[in-house]
């Protein structure tokens, strides 16, 4: 396996674990890392004992494969410069802001001959990829994702925040074209959507309903699918699962069998890295592609809009209520 050069664009709260793993991980060396503020790049450098860069050509210059965890806003731009230079990619999700974007991203690097790889690391969880072969046909799938707020991710709506995560989940299952979407979303503590729900009904029949909040007092992090004889509810903080089936034995009245499942505990983040650097070597299509990434910032860019139609068609409705109340007074 060839040991490939390493770094890390945006060495913020995940950028910094980005960096951490390559440091240690087979097949990768970690050479340098890129931040915005010379002092946050000199600090995750020096703990690693690399080169901190404030300038992206400097690194681009030294690495094979660049892990972009820059704010959302800056994906595009610097996933670009590292597919232009020729570098394969991870960039974390989302993919990019726009889907014209994702569309030019997922286009450049087959021009380049560049591996594209998206940060679903939600993928990676180790009791998701122990539940996915029970996972056949959905009928329905409920999502929730809460989360307590903070700054971080706030330069984006929290569908693109956090709900992309259960969306690129949700389509992972092949449910087949999406026919409709109904969403609601709210600010409450920034000035973008920090709160979300969105009902998605697919062409062959599945339809998912997916909750997303970074406004909420308790963190969940909970995925439920019901499909033929058989329910499957994941728990991704506790990595614990259960699996319900129907059983009807012969002349018999049907039964419920229940099985709990416990995962381990490796990091996501770290399994996501190792299959990014075993596509590179292997010359394989990476876990999520970007052609993966792409599809879910479509369907969140769907989601959003359903949100900017339903708050559109009740901001309507309410100014003619005012309006009614006001005629008839």
């Amino acid at each position: 396996m060839k040991q490939l050069r390493a770094g890390v664009i945006g060495v913020g709260h995940l950028g910094q674990h980005h960096a951490r793993h390559y440091a240690t991980l087979p097949g990768a060396t970690l050479v340098g890392v890129c931040d915005a503020s010379p002092t946050r790049a000199k600090l995750i450098a020096d703990r690693h004992g690399v080169q901190a860069c404030t300038d992206l050509d400097d690194l681009l210059k030294q690495v094979d494969i660049v892990s972009v965890a820059a704010p959302t806003s800056a994906h595009f731009s610097a996933t670009k410069a590292c597919l232009e230079a020729g570098k394969h990619v991870l960039v974390e999700k989302p993919i990019a802001v726009t889907s014209a974007e994702a569309r030019e991203l997922v286009e450049l690097a087959a021009r380049r001959g560049c591996l594209l790889q998206v940060g679903h690391s939600e993928r990676f969880n180790p009791i998701m990829q122990r539940m996915r072969p029970f996972i056949e046909r959905p009928a329905f799938i409920e999502c929730h994702r809460l989360s307590a707020f903070g700054e971080r991710g706030t330069d984006v709506d929290v569908v693109l925040d956090l709900m992309i995560h259960d969306l690129d989940l949700v389509l992972s299952f092949n449910p087949g074209p999406v026919e409709e979407v109904r969403a609601a979303g709210v600010p409450v503590l920034s000035s973008n959507i920090d709160i979300a729900n969105a009902r998605i009904a697919f062409a062959g029949g599945c339809v998912a309903n997916v909750t997303a909040s970074r406004v909420s007092t308790n963190k969940m992090r909970r995925l439920r699918v019901f499909q033929r004889d058989r329910y499957v509810s994941i728990d991704f903080q506790t990595r614990q699962a259960v699996v319900s089936r129907r059983v009807q034995a012969a002349g018999a009245k049907p039964t419920i069998d229940i099985e709990s499942y416990q995962a381990g505990d490796e990091e996501p983040l770290r399994l996501e890295l190792d299959s990014f650097i075993q596509a590179v070597n292997n010359g394989t299509r990476p876990v999520v592609s970007g052609e993966d990434g792409e599809a879910a910032l479509n369907l969140a860019t769907l989601v959003l809009d359903a949100i900017s139609r339903f708050t559109q068609r009740h901001s309507a409705d309410e100014a003619a209520a005012v309006a009614f109340g006001r005629e008839n007074v």
